[in-house]
């Protein structure tokens, strides 16, 4: 088995650094925007945690909410390096209905040669029949330039069960079959049936402190995905915040060479002075 572990500190500074000149030279704007970025990922990784809208009884929060995000850079000299990194996030919810969009890329160069291209983008719809039983649909569409499979998409939809809904404990299941299509860098593509089931979890011990565990499983004739993300949340002051993930991705039918799991171990810290 195979396990990354990785720490992720970020200190919320409210210091105001001096804009001078010097600061592109000595490194200070570099290590600013450094902190402004590892700050923002373990916001957003505690967010999700304490989020419990997203265990509620529509999933997502009523109304339009949505951001994006897009940064570029390029170096030459020595080096002559590109790249492009972008993101975005839209959920509606109206009534019995919500919908979630996302979607993500990079790209990247290296002395003229390209590195890395990517593109993510996912949609998430449910209607909801009673506050139990809910319908929803699925897509997910992942293109890599440098991976094996080039392509993978998948479509699906199904029936959805909310098992328990109150204020401390909330547990919804979903599963139903989809259509998945692959398609390698030779151009060799195959469409196949497939299934997909998940489960969202959330316990809140107190006002403070809630354990939530997701599971996502995908399974066609070409392999079967499991991810698993389990996470415990503390919101210790209202300037302290910490979150301890376990997560675990597995396929069935691995590269030669690598093995089917992953297990990666996150600490998310957020202090506020």
């Amino acid at each position: 088995m195979k396990t990354i572990t990785s720490l992720t500190a970020a200190l919320a500074l409210t210091v105001a650094l001096p804009a001078f000149a010097q600061d592109t030279v000595t490194g200070v704007s570099r290590l600013d925007d450094r902190i402004d970025d590892i700050t923002e990922a373990a916001q957003d990784d505690l967010d999700r945690g304490f989020d419990d809208e997203r265990f509620g009884p529509n999933g997502v929060v009523q109304g339009i909410r949505g951001s994006a995000a897009l940064t570029a850079s390029g170096t030459t000299g020595n080096t002559d390096t590109a790249d492009l990194t972008f993101a975005g996030r839209l959920t509606y919810g109206q009534g019995n209905w919500n919908h979630l969009f996302g979607f993500a890329g990079e790209y990247g160069e290296d002395d003229g040669e390209q590195n890395e291209e990517k593109f993510f983008a996912i949609y998430e719809g449910s209607r909801y029949f009673t506050p139990q039983l809910y319908a929803f649909g699925t897509g997910r569409f992942e293109y890599d330039g440098f991976a094996t499979n080039e392509r993978d998409a998948f479509a699906g939809g199904g029936l959805g069960y909310r098992i328990l809904n109150s204020d401390q404990v909330a547990w919804r299941v979903q599963a139903g079959p989809g259509i998945r299509y692959i398609e390698d860098q030779n151009g060799d593509s195959e469409t196949e049936g497939a299934g997909i089931a998940s489960s969202r979890f959330y316990y809140g011990f107190t006002d403070t402190v809630s354990l939530t565990n997701d599971t996502d499983i995908l399974s066609s004739d070409n392999d079967t995905v499991v991810t698993n993300d389990f996470g415990v949340n503390f919101k210790v002051t209202d300037t302290l915040s910490t979150r301890v993930s376990y997560r675990t991705d597995y396929t069935s039918d691995p590269l030669p060479g690598l093995e089917s799991t992953d297990n990666t171990i996150g600490l998310s810290l957020v202090v506020g002075f």
